[in-house]
């Protein structure tokens, strides 16, 4: 999980679909788009609307298979966040849960041998479809905010920089080659770098006259224009999107000590192009 851009809440699809209120025991209300819970805001009118036993909205309609083949994280979290969207379930609540099975992926390549590096895997995957599914949830039951999307940022940083770290432990733990160990401590220090970027980067904007929450910004996705836009859009879609199914195809074949020096140049470059307002806002 590379850092993230400065959306924030990890869905590349802010819309919601217009229904009844879900059945999830709380108070809910469901709006057409994300800018109408702005405008809800601005009005003053944060009242939900109770529910009751025999409402629900179709799963389907409020969450639609991706358009388009990549990610393939997504179409794994839109059919997890179906299910999840109609039980008690918080977005923090999954965004921990996702934070905590990436520790446990960094533990696993940690501790090396190709069944825990498989499961490791796995549990990435697992992380990455929960950290996709968090953001879907929170606009779904009308629990975005700004907390939320800093957990969520932290929690990707976090996995990142332990992933990189446990990967490059255990490639030296198994050939007794420290190289390996700073090639992993060399993509972690990019990840945590790209994060003080990031944090940088939201207090900036924050403190600007046009400043604009999250949410807004997530709803006017941003799409390649250009040559250049679109070699800076593939990077980041294969460093931070659908990252953890490279992992796993490498873990099949039991060679993802390869990553670790691509991964410690990839890692710096990451957080060089974010330096620039050009490379950032992609939903990835």
């Amino acid at each position: 999980m590379a850092a993230t851009g400065p959306v924030g809440v990890n869905c590349d699809n802010p819309t919601r679909a217009t229904g009844p209120e879900i059945n999830t025991g709380k108070y809910l209300k469901i709006y057409t788009n994300q800018l109408d819970i702005n405008n809800d805001e601005k009005r003053g009118n944060t009242d939900r609307v109770p529910m009751t036993q025999g409402d629900s909205v179709s799963s389907e309609a409020a969450i639609p298979a991706p358009g388009q083949l990549f990610p393939l994280v997504r179409h794994l979290s839109c059919r997890l966040t179906r299910v999840l969207v109609k039980t008690p379930v918080t977005p923090n609540q999954v965004t921990s849960l996702s934070l905590t099975l990436g520790l446990a992926c960094a533990a696993c390549f940690a501790l090396g041998g190709y069944g825990l590096q498989l499961a490791g895997a796995l549990l990435l995957v697992a992380s990455y479809t929960l950290d996709n599914c968090d953001g879907e949830i929170a606009r779904l039951k009308g629990m975005s905010s700004e907390f939320g999307a800093k957990l969520d940022d932290m929690a990707d940083w976090m996995v990142d920089a332990a992933f990189f770290l446990g990967l490059g432990y255990g490639v030296w733990k198994s050939n007794g080659m420290a190289i390996w160990f700073w090639f992993g401590a060399a993509a972690a220090a990019g990840a945590c770098i790209d994060y003080l970027i990031d944090l940088y980067k939201h207090r900036q904007a924050a403190n600007s006259e046009d400043a604009r929450s999250r949410e807004e910004v997530a709803a006017e996705p941003k799409t390649p224009e250009d040559a250049l836009d679109w070699i800076i859009y593939i990077f980041h879609k294969l460093s931070r999107a659908d990252f953890c199914i490279i992992i796993l195809v490498l873990a099949l074949f039991n060679v993802t000590w390869i990553l670790l020096p691509f991964a410690a140049i990839g890692a710096q470059g990451y957080w060089i192009t974010d330096l620039f307002d050009r490379a950032r806002g992609w939903h990835t």
